[in-house]
């Protein structure tokens, strides 16, 4: 089966490729980018890091996490994980993006691209991601890109010792349309 790539006039979206690892290390190592991801996101990020992280996405099958390329520089991810058993109709997305890229849309056409893509893929029901309270540009890409608000899960998560909210935000193709 072909290998999903997506191109437009403002970005591309395709599998890793291990040179990208000098780009990604570049851009992910950012606080500000960190503070918007779960812990296994590591700060600061290193060129081992990018390395390591490219490396175990090739050898996954398929390979669940693509590489956001913007004039030819690869400036972030997003992936996503099937749910299983009962929830396997269901799959989890996340993301993120070089600071200087954030507010140019490029994330909104990234996670509409791949959302329409995994669910024809997957046969999935819903799409769906948990970004923490405090990331309002995440929750506007949400929003533009068809997802809902449908809540807010107190207290669910800790980040850099604060115990925080996460919203939750789904896309479900038969209920909201393309």
């Amino acid at each position: 089966m072909a290998k999903f790539i997506y191109n437009s006039e403002l970005c591309q979206l395709r599998p890793f490729q291990f040179d990208d690892a000098p780009s990604i290390a570049f851009y992910a190592n950012n606080r500000n980018v960190w503070l918007n991801l779960r812990d296994a996101f590591p700060h600061p990020y290193t060129l081992a890091d990018a390395e390591q992280f490219i490396a175990r996405v090739k050898s996954q099958k398929p390979e669940t996490a693509l590489a956001i390329v913007h004039q030819k520089k690869t400036i972030g991810a997003i992936g996503y994980k099937i749910g299983t058993d009962v929830e396997r109709v269901s799959a989890e997305t996340g993301y993120w993006i070089g600071e200087p890229f954030w507010g140019q849309g490029i994330m909104t056409e990234v996670v509409q691209a791949l959302t329409g893509y995994i669910i024809e893929k997957h046969n999935l029901s819903r799409v769906f991601a948990v970004p923490f309270e405090w990331n309002t540009a995440s929750h506007r890409v949400l929003e533009k890109a068809g997802f809902q608000l449908e809540c807010r899960m107190r207290r669910s998560v800790i980040k850099e010792g604060k115990i925080i909210d996460q919203l939750l935000y789904a896309y479900v193709p038969h209920e909201i349309g393309p």
